[in-house]
């Protein structure tokens, strides 16, 4: 069993900044694949990004170049660096992971590994509960 808390949320004015943090209880994530969803009021589940053991990290489109993904083995800690904030990045921002590499899930090939994540996490993977973020014009 894993336990994922995120933390780290927050207000913050358009065009701030924030740090997600991802803890990992239970288990040593080093070998894990994980990533970031986010969902806002009324609208689906979004993938924001991913990161394999390797370090190997995918985004969405309309975060890349202002989110960057890691993961600190040590720590057991996976994070979301956000820069450059705006009001549609507001949304609860989820947490999860696989006991695998992304690229290892079944019809990985054909998806993003975001995409890949989101397919399988709930099949034997985990989530966090989520943490509010609200970013003002």
């Amino acid at each position: 069993q894993v336990q994922l808390v995120e933390s780290g949320g927050g207000s913050v004015q358009a065009g701030g900044s924030l740090r997600l943090s991802c803890a990992a209880a239970g288990r040593r994530i080093g070998s894990w694949g994980m990533g970031w969803f986010r969902q806002a009021p009324g609208k689906e589940r979004e993938g924001v990004a991913a990161i394999d053991p390797d370090g190997t990290t995918s985004y969405a489109a309309s975060v890349k170049g202002r989110f960057t993904i890691a993961k600190d083995h040590d720590k057991n800690t996976l994070y979301l660096q956000m820069n450059n904030l705006q009001p549609e990045d507001t949304a609860i921002y989820h947490c999860a992971s696989v006991p695998t590499y992304l690229r290892d899930l079944p019809d990985s090939k054909n998806m993003t590994p975001v995409q890949a994540l989101a397919a399988h996490v709930n099949g034997f993977g985990y989530w966090g509960q989520g943490t509010q973020v609200t970013v003002s014009s």
